[in-house]
């Protein structure tokens, strides 16, 4: 499923060549490069700049205007040989969006004279020159290969550049105050402003006045329209579709007229407790669908967990979710349907084993056997025909990521990022809920969710992307101290006793 709120990035290749060395070689190379690119990718996304960057800052600009009118958002700069560390680092300071940088394997031990480039060496004097510019870039794990490992590095590249390209032109819009109680969704906005990021505050009084404006929109039965095919079996509350849709237009044009010059938009809101009696309903289910179209909507005005989504959404090219990290797995439930099983990740001890759970606000197409329902808590305090508008349903299993990139007391950006597997065992509860198998959960969550103070939701991706979500956090200049991951067997914590 395409996503219209997640950038398309093409990616120009421009090799780079220094004095002494021969631009024909580094010319030749950057061309089997594209490729090789072109023979496994289609190439669609890869565009070729005939020019080289060379010792003379002219060529930056030549190469500056030729990259920018072929409309190209991401930028690799490739070391045919050894490259011109100053040239091409103003290059990458000058472009305004992600850049990579990568190099060329020697190709033969029969060409080692006139052939040779020393583009491995190349590749020190570029990381120095860019310390000293202060421009972050990515650069691969193994940054020298042959035109193959190259295309596959630049391809690997896509990913992380979608998720940066969308943070420097991303808008958050929330809507009311944090509830009350729920401190672990109040953070300070300062480092969204370091990412790019813009934020705009709103009342849920000014929700509620949108909302109330689209009353007898035309465009209602069209969207409930949509919601009913969408819900098929599980249309279980269609009375309740006509307000469920009026709030989804609410928001869908408030993003339209108050994105300003912003490409891309991630919501956040206040859903209870003066929501339901207000609005008639809980916004569950419509959250869930804009995050399906590529919109995420973090529930509870957690401004960092929408930043969080968004990062994933572009990551994956797919909806990502919040959920609370919830609850334990009983005993009972793990030794009649779990224990000794060989699940993906195989046998999981009851300590890798929690619950992820949120009200109703993940996408259908990642529930099993969804639908709308009232919601459970709320219908005990409210008339039912308020509390209805939640999606439940067990998530789907198989590979997950969980990750969150937080802004914490003192300003600072923090971030995990963990892999695992949402398993196939019925919760028997309610809600978007799953149960979750992660290595060595139970460590992870006491030295670095409990331990360095991260919140209850967590950021949900839907397949194993922990690496590219990790070199993402890299290149927004997250310290590898400020990373954090589920280490395993006797890799300990630092907050770790060792006499456990």
């Amino acid at each position: 499923m395409s996503l219209k709120n997640v950038p398309k990035i093409r990616i120009a290749i421009v090799a780079a060549s220094r004095n002494g060395f021969s631009e024909e070689l580094s010319a030749n190379r950057r061309r089997k490069v594209v490729e090789a690119y072109c023979a496994k990718y289609l190439g669609e996304d890869l565009y070729e700049c005939p020019i080289c960057v060379v010792d003379n800052e002219v060529s930056v600009g030549r190469v500056l205007k030729n990259i920018q009118k072929e409309e190209c958002s991401a930028l690799c700069i490739y070391l045919g040989n050894y490259g011109p560390e100053i040239s091409e680092t103003m290059l990458a300071e000058k472009f305004p969006g992600p850049v990579m940088f990568c190099a060329a394997a020697e190709d033969s031990g029969g060409d080692l004279l006139e052939g040779r480039g020393d583009a491995y060496c190349g590749m020190l004097n570029a990381s120095y020159a860019l310390g000293l510019r202060n421009r972050r870039a990515y650069i691969p794990e193994w940054p020298v290969g042959e035109p193959s490992e190259c295309a596959e590095m630049i391809h690997g590249f896509l990913p992380v550049a979608r998720a940066v390209e969308g943070l420097r032109q991303l808008k958050i819009i929330s809507f009311g105050p944090r509830p009350n109680n729920f401190l672990a969704c109040n953070a300070p906005i300062q480092p969204l402003f370091d990412l790019g990021v813009e934020i705009e505050e709103n009342s849920e009084l000014d929700l509620l006045a949108s909302f109330q404006k689209h009353e007898g929109d035309k465009r209602i039965q069209g969207i409930v329209g949509e919601m009913s095919e969408e819900l098929g079996d599980g249309n279980a509350m269609p009375d309740i579709l006509p307000r469920l849709a009026q709030y989804e237009l609410a928001l869908t044009d408030w993003i339209r007229t108050h994105k300003g010059d912003r490409k891309y938009v991630a919501l956040t809101g206040k859903c209870w407790p003066a929501f339901a009696p207000q609005f008639g309903f809980v916004p569950c289910y419509v959250n869930s669908r804009l995050a399906g179209k590529g919109y995420p909507v973090a529930c509870e005005v957690d401004i960092y967990g929408a930043l969080s989504e968004y990062i994933g959404t572009c990551v994956a090219e797919d909806a990502a979710t919040i959920l609370d990290i919830n609850n334990s797995v009983p005993r009972d439930m793990y030794e009649e349907e779990i224990q000794g099983k060989p699940f993906l990740g195989g046998p999981y001890g009851l300590q890798d084993l929690f619950m992820a759970f949120h009200c109703g606000n993940t996408s259908s197409r990642k529930l099993k056997d969804c639908r709308l329902r009232h919601h459970q808590m709320m219908a005990k305090s409210l008339p039912a025909d308020m509390a209805g508008g939640t999606l439940q349903g067990d998530l789907r299993p198989g590979g997950i990521t969980l990750y969150r990139l937080q802004g914490t007391a003192d300003a600072k950006l923090r971030a995990y990022v963990a892999e695992g597997e949402i398993l196939p065992v019925a919760t028997r509860s309610y809600g978007s809920i799953g149960i979750c198998g992660i290595r060595e959960m139970g460590r992870f969550y006491r030295h670095v969710l409990v331990g360095k103070h991260f919140p209850h939701h967590g950021a949900l991706l839907f397949g194993h992307y922990g690496r590219t979500v990790y070199e993402v956090f890299q290149y927004l200049g997250i310290g590898t101290g400020d990373i954090d991951w589920n280490r395993q067997g006797n890799e300990r914590y630092a907050t770790e006793n060792p006499f456990r």
